[in-house]
Parts: structure tokens; sequence; C-alpha cells
């Protein structure tokens, strides 16, 4: 069964660190596009940065310069350096992507952040 992994999120202070990971189970499917989303308690699921197949990013503008989207296509893992956290961005960050062969849209369980005051 074809499935998005998350990890990396946790509780951390504002202004610090936390490295997000997502990851496509099986070696038989490979991620063509692929994105960040969050979710705050009340509020719709937005996006945060999306990624192609290729490399190329875009960011929502309330993380540019603060969050990095990346990729390794060997692993089959895509990533999300957030650095310079605010309260603001707690939320559950979920892992989103297009997959090959199937060209299905996935979606991880969601991983927490929380960024203390």
């Amino acid at each position: 069964q074809v499935q998005l992994v998350e990890s990396g999120g946790g509780l951390v202070q504002a202004g610090g660190s936390l490295s997000l990971s997502c990851a496509a189970s099986g070696s038989s499917f490979s991620i063509n596009t692929a994105g960040w989303y969050r979710q705050a308690p009340g509020k719709q699921r937005e996006l945060v940065a999306t990624i192609t197949r290729g490399g190329s990013t875009n960011y929502a503008d309330s993380v540019k310069g603060r969050f990095t989207i990346s990729r390794d296509n060997a692993k089959n893992m895509v990533y999300l350096q957030m650095n310079g956290l605010k309260p603001e961005d707690t939320a559950v960050y979920y892992c989103n992507a297009l997959l090959l062969p199937t060209r299905w849209e996935y979606w991880g369980q969601g991983t927490q952040v929380t960024v203390a005051s």
C-alpha cells in the first residue's frame, strides 16, 4: 500500500529550527511534484511550499526566507527545513505528493510542529 510518512515534528522555541522529512513508501513509486501544507486548530489547511520534479520551488509569503523545501530523488524523499520559527507557525504539517507511476496524489498523516513563544 502506498503511503507518505512524515517525521521531524516537535516542540521548539521561537527562533529555533526544525527539519521535516517526507518519505514515499515502496521502491516502486517515485515522487513527481510534492508540497508541504499545514493546518492550525480552527483554520483551513494552507499551502506552505511546493517543489517540482526538477527542483523548482514556490513558497507561501508567510514562510519565504525562513523555510526551504528540497528533495532527494534517489532517496524518494522530500524535506522542509524550517528556520526562524514563529509561534504562528504552530500547526500540523502534512506532506502531499503526486506519485509515479500511479499519478495519484497522496497525503501523509501529519506531524505536529509547536513553536513556543
